[in-house]
């Protein structure tokens, strides 16, 4: 893994789990300003339709989050796509939003 943050580390583990424990093609972790950590995996039901980002955003707004510290998404893919990010930056304009692999390896820090 890239070296980051052990908090940041965290959020990586907590979003493979979350992934692999849902057979997603995605998921996501992340940190409040309170230190509370939220996951989700993608959600693709046929009347909604979430990211794993826009899901754990979600999720830490509806417990009461104002802020978020970091964001993780673990995906297959190769970018963090722009709604997830706008979720993101509607909670926090400049925090850190890391892309992993599947396998964990940080690629690169939005």
């Amino acid at each position: 893994m890239t070296d980051i943050d052990p908090e940041d580390a965290k959020l990586v583990t907590l979003a493979r789990s979350v992934r692999a424990r849902n057979g997603a093609a995605e998921g996501a972790a992340v940190r409040d300003l309170d230190g509370r950590t939220y996951n989700a995996s993608t959600v693709s039901l046929p009347s909604l339709k979430l990211t794993a980002l826009q899901a754990a955003v979600a999720a830490a707004v509806s417990s009461g989050a104002e802020g978020l510290e970091a964001a993780v998404v673990v995906t297959g893919g190769t970018t963090v796509d722009a709604e997830s990010l706008a979720a993101v930056r509607d909670l926090t304009p400049t925090g850190p939003v890391f892309l992993a692999d599947t396998s964990g390896e940080v690629r690169e820090q939005v």
